[in-house]
């Protein structure tokens, strides 16, 4: 099997044989190109230990010189290398206490999570498959290295990476590895949640968001996301549901394109249905105001899990409104727009048809056309430049005040009343009628009552 290697990797690979040491491209780079993908980025590993590297390559720098990886640079462009090693003993499902180098690839391959990604590769020598990587990925299926409770016991992070991956390829897992997370799930409780959101989100955006259900069945969501287990094990009674608010999600997030902010939003839009599902003498199921709800766990789960504040407010705004229905007029539209905001308004129908169409068929007609009219009426708003916020509205405060208006209060219920008037009657904002419209409310707020 040949590979393609970049220049600059095949040049330090080059370097470090000419000089008596051995060398290859290794892990997730070597099973992408495999797969006939670009791989986003080129580790290699060697036998010479740090400072023989640093030796051979006029500008490194220490990138974790203790776990033996230094970076070359190559014209500005930087490369990990990182020496053969052997991890010791671990103590807190995270970090060996220490690394020991070594001059051995099968004892650095052996280390390594997965069989898909403990392959190496150079021109010289070709593939290098001790652990049976390609035999896996022409299956398509994720195995540990050796035996998978060492390896999570190593590394709790393994246990959702192993999904992870599962869910990007398109794989399933082989049985003792599922075990192995089955077993190992608690630790996750060790691992930091900045690592768990990054495989989380990673999974959201991969082919295959819906192998969260396997993480479920697994007993790893419960380590950190148990508000997903409830909706797994809540049902919805009702004629316009077919599946339990769990398997509603599960099929909401394959509806929507990959985007984090969206995927997001589909996997936290019904979490507030397990607190407030009732049933009716009839034996229907209500969630009333679950939208409020749920934008309060969104909040506390984003914040868990250490998301930035623009991800946290975008999100939960788009949990906030996803079941914001309207009859499709232009004047509800534009108010739409001015509650949701301008830039999450085309994100805000996303949501909806994707909510709707994992549903059951009731009404589905009816509901897909509703969305699509509104769809319709915001771009011709949009086409119109119609006003539907106070940044559009043609006067200003400093208008106002040139105007004789004192600044304060009073300005601003001014102002807001002015955008209400022009979100009924677009035709209204010229700066002209709108300065006329302001003296008249403050006549009319002076008037005797």
């Amino acid at each position: 099997m040949q590979i393609q290697l970049p220049e600059k990797v095949n040049r330090i690979i080059q370097t470090l044989q000419d000089h008596g040491y051995e060398a290859y491209a290794v892990g997730g780079c070597v099973r992408d190109s495999i797969l006939g993908r670009s791989p986003e980025d080129w580790d290699i590993t060697t036998s010479a230990m740090p400072q023989e590297t640093k030796a051979l390559f006029s500008r490194t720098f220490d990138t974790g010189i203790e776990h033996g990886t230094v970076t070359v640079l190559l014209d500005g462009e930087g490369f990990e290398v990182t020496t053969y090693r052997v991890d010791g003993e671990y103590e807190d499902s995270r970090h060996p206490k220490e690394v020991t180098f070594t001059r051995s690839l099968k004892e650095d391959l052996l280390r390594r999570d997965f069989t898909i990604n403990a392959m190496a590769y150079n021109e010289k020598d070709g593939l290098v498959d001790i652990f049976g990587g390609i035999e896996d990925l022409k299956a398509g299926v994720i195995r540990c290295v050796g035996c998978a409770t060492e390896r999570f016991s190593e590394d709790a992070l393994r246990i959702l990476r192993g999904v992870r991956f599962a869910a990007q390829l398109g794989f399933s897992i082989e049985e003792e590895t599922r075990e192995g997370m089955r077993r190992l799930a608690p630790t996750l409780q060790n691992i930091s949640a900045e690592r768990i959101q990054t495989e989380l989100v990673k999974m959201l955006v991969s082919p295959r968001p819906d192998l969260l259900r396997e993480a479920y069945n697994l007993g790893v969501t419960k380590e950190f996301l148990p508000e997903f287990d409830r909706l797994m094990e809540t049902e919805q009674e009702t004629p316009h549901h077919i599946y339990s608010v769990g398997e509603h999600t599960l099929h909401a997030l394959m509806q929507i394109r990959p985007d984090k902010v969206l995927r997001l939003t589909m996997l936290l839009h019904d979490m507030g249905k397990p607190d407030l599902k009732t049933m009716d003498e009839e034996g229907v199921a209500h969630f009333k105001k679950h939208a409020i709800r749920s934008e309060e766990i969104a909040k506390s789960v984003l914040r868990r899990l250490k998301f930035d504040n623009d991800t946290l407010h975008k999100v939960t705004k788009l949990v906030y409104y996803h079941d914001y229905r309207m009859p499709a007029t232009p004047v509800n539209v534009r108010r739409a727009m001015n509650r949701i905001g301008e830039e999450l308004f085309p994100l805000y129908l996303e949501v909806r048809r994707a909510d709707m169409l994992a549903q059951s068929m009731y009404r589905r007609e009816e509901k897909l056309q509703n969305i699509e009219d509104v769809r319709i009426i915001y771009e011709d708003i949009l086409r119109q430049n119609q006003c539907v916020s106070l940044r559009d509205l043609a006067v200003t405060g400093r208008d106002l005040i040139e105007d004789g208006m004192k600044p304060g209060k009073e300005m601003g219920e001014v102002l807001h009343w002015l955008l209400e008037q022009v979100l009924d009657n677009p035709e209204l904002n010229e700066k002209e009628n709108l300065l006329r419209l302001a003296r008249e409310w403050k006549e009319f707020r002076l008037l005797p009552r």
